[in-house]
């Protein structure tokens, strides 16, 4: 059994809220498209968020049509099968599917629900797509929580069908314990990570998404090898189809494995991709001291030919006008979008001697989360001499007492 393995496509990014990424994705599809020409895998399994949001634009719903409808008319020998991430709409995924089902295409959101195991066999059959004679893929969405007996009924199910011994390949989007969460700008502390053994066992590979880093678990000091060999059992995750961060700074890959047989050995071969715009650091060598040295190292970066993401490395003393994002926008006009500005600049030398993204700023997508004014102040709490959170704490309260006075009154009238 021969496949592709990709997961986490993110249609629909947009970076930095200013930049499309439609020229990254399409550079993406012209590659996965020379894979499947040269390898001619039995499977392209894409594992999870297909969108970067649920509600994506139409002309996004357009190019996941646009980029599937013609795989599979280039390669209709090929089994496509793609199943939602938590960036997915999981009912959206789920309907698409009745559509894709004419194409021979394989679409899954939903994930099976909380009593399946408490009926009768055949529900499986939602999550199961036979290549005959050749091999089993279990198609499992976005699950919240770990789903042990789910997972493993499943997969016994699959067993007692098997008699031919052929690979057993199953699907999932998860965090998984052991991992690398480089490049990922969350808490690993709020990231529900599930042991392995709860992913249930009699799968020769599983094919995972969520995490951006293409990385095989137990085995993660090997990414530089273009092919390795592994016992059945291997946990992979394919990575992100593009850099979905300026902190992605490792290569992005697509797997491509080659199974014998169930239980048997698996051959991985990692496709590096070519990424159509990179992320740079300016200046590249040091940090700026100042706005005109900010400049400068934009002007320099465009007459080398340079073309990509940059975000600037600046001195924690530098004293920036209140316009510097605009003049920087205002410069790479001219460069019709070849250049594209991370406003987020790391900042060195701060007081604690460590490099850092954070100055007395949120971005606007940090402010768009914090409903709670009280949240906002215990995160800035240390940027504000003599402020005093329990003094903050009681004032909003006496303010939450009137407010509810008012409107009594208001009631009483």
């Amino acid at each position: 059994m021969r496949f592709l393995h990709t997961a986490d496509l993110h249609l629909g990014q947009v970076m930095y809220q200013n930049y499309g990424r439609e020229e990254e994705h399409k550079h993406f599809f012209e590659q996965l498209d020379h894979w499947c020409n040269e390898y001619h895998p039995d499977a392209l399994l894409v594992s999870g968020d297909i969108f970067d949001i649920q509600q994506p634009s139409a002309a996004t719903k357009q190019a996941f049509n646009d980029y599937f409808v013609q795989l599979h008319s280039r390669y209709p020998n090929i089994r496509i099968v793609i199943t939602a991430g938590n960036h997915d709409s999981a009912s959206r995924i789920q309907a698409d599917n009745v559509v894709w089902r004419l194409g021979n295409v394989t679409l899954i959101g939903r994930p099976p629900a909380s009593d399946c195991t408490a009926q009768p066999d055949g529900w499986q059959e939602e999550y199961l797509v036979r290549l005959k004679g050749i091999g089993y893929i279990i198609a499992l969405p976005y699950m919240v929580g770990a789903k042990k007996e789910t997972i493993q009924a499943l997969l016994d199910y699959v067993k007692n069908e098997n008699k031919e011994g052929l690979p057993i390949v199953m699907m999932g989007h998860t965090a998984v314990s052991g991992m690398d969460f480089t490049g990922h700008n969350f808490d690993i502390g709020h990231l529900q990570a599930l042991d392995p053994v709860d992913l249930g066992s009699g799968y020769d590979y599983l094919a995972l998404g969520h995490i951006h880093r293409p990385q095989t678990i137990g085995h993660l000091n090997d990414e530089h090898e273009k092919t390795s060999h592994y016992p059945a059992g291997v946990i992979r995750y394919s990575g992100s189809a593009l850099h979905v961060s300026c902190d992605e700074k490792y290569p992005h890959s697509v797997s491509l494995v080659d199974i014998d047989r169930h239980g048997g050995e698996v051959q991985l071969t990692r496709l590096r991709i070519d990424e159509l715009w990179h992320f740079y650091e300016l200046p590249p060598d040091h940090a700026a001291q100042s706005h005109d040295g900010a400049i400068e190292a934009v002007k320099s970066f465009a007459q080398e030919g340079g073309q990509g993401y940059i975000r600037f490395k600046m001195d924690y003393n530098t004293d920036l006008p209140s316009d510097f994002n605009q003049q920087i926008y205002d410069l790479l006009e001219s460069y019709d979008n070849e250049i594209r500005y991370n406003p987020k600049i790391i900042w060195t030398n701060t007081p604690d001697k460590k490099e850092t993204t954070e100055k007395p700023v949120f971005e606007v997508a940090d402010l768009q989360q914090m409903t709670d004014p009280i949240q906002f102040i215990e995160q800035t709490i240390d940027r504000y001499n003599g402020l005093t959170l329990d003094e903050i704490r009681s004032a909003f309260e006496e303010i939450e007492i009137e407010r509810q006075r008012i409107q009594e009154e208001g009631r009483t009238k």
